[in-house]
């Protein structure tokens, strides 16, 4: 039956990607050490922070902890379309594009290796995370933190994917990074949006992604509610609908050399 092919194709794509970390396991750690290097320096350089009137928070650490997981998230998700440029060059997605495979196929492989793949930095920075000090956000809000985390991967990994079948060389790289960083950082990032100023407030009001990292703050900040919640699942599913759209398209558009 097809959707039994379509399936298998995308099996075979996760596990070569996953294949990847334990044949390669030091391509794994820029991606690792990246958050977690982001969230030890931000809370001790911006811990007393919490001292401000209508900080919403007395731990930093619980603060900053949801950011520090998408960016984990998002440089690996972004580090797929890494992957895709270098298969691209070296002639190995040629024969993927020849294969009876449909493109959804393809690009549904992609994307769900990088969601895997982003629960290894975001476990490693949770540990890291609880040690130093921040709250624990009971099960509820982890599992919401979590599944944040592969919706931000996935659409990571589609934007980088769009990117390598646009340029189709591994010199977009910096690009495909950049992208995700500022897209996270120019949120509700630092501060709560109250104190934010300037255009950083302008910025962060309006970046939707600020609602994603609203949405993995509950538990570690606050209670866990569906108003909260609701608004970052449906900007992740929005964003992933529309890069998705552009990447498929790139697909399609792709001949084979």
């Amino acid at each position: 039956m097809p959707w039994r092919a379509n399936l298998a194709t995308v099996g075979a794509l996760v596990r070569r990607a996953l294949n990847e970390i334990t044949r390669v396991p030091g391509a794994a750690i820029p991606g690792v050490m990246a958050p977690t290097i982001f969230f030890l320096g931000l809370t001790s350089t911006f811990g007393s922070l919490t001292l401000l009137p209508g900080f919403t928070s007395d731990s930093y650490q619980s603060f900053i902890v949801p950011v520090s997981l998408m960016q984990g998230a998002a440089f690996t998700g972004a580090a797929t379309g890494v992957n895709l440029a270098r298969d691209i060059e070296q002639g190995w997605f040629d024969r993927l594009l020849s294969s009876p495979a449909p493109r959804p196929a393809l690009l549904a492989g992609l994307v769900l290796s990088a969601s895997l793949r982003a629960l290894i930095p975001a476990t490693f920075l949770l540990i890291i995370a609880f040690a130093v000090g921040a709250h624990w956000p009971g099960l509820l809000g982890l599992a919401i933190a979590i599944l944040i985390v592969m919706g931000m991967a996935t659409v990571a990994a589609t934007w980088g994917t769009s990117l390598a079948l646009k340029f189709r060389t591994q010199s977009a790289a910096p690009l495909m990074q950049a992208g995700m960083f500022i897209a996270v950082l120019t949120t509700t990032a630092y501060a709560p949006l109250d104190l934010l100023s300037g255009w950083l407030e302008v910025v962060a009001r309006y970046n939707p992604v600020t609602q994603a990292v609203e949405a993995a703050r509950q538990g570690f900040v606050g209670d866990v509610t569906w108003a909260d919640t609701w608004p970052g699942f449906a900007v992740l599913i929005g964003l992933g609908v529309v890069l998705s759209y552009f990447a498929l398209r790139g697909m399609r558009k792709m001949t084979i050399s």
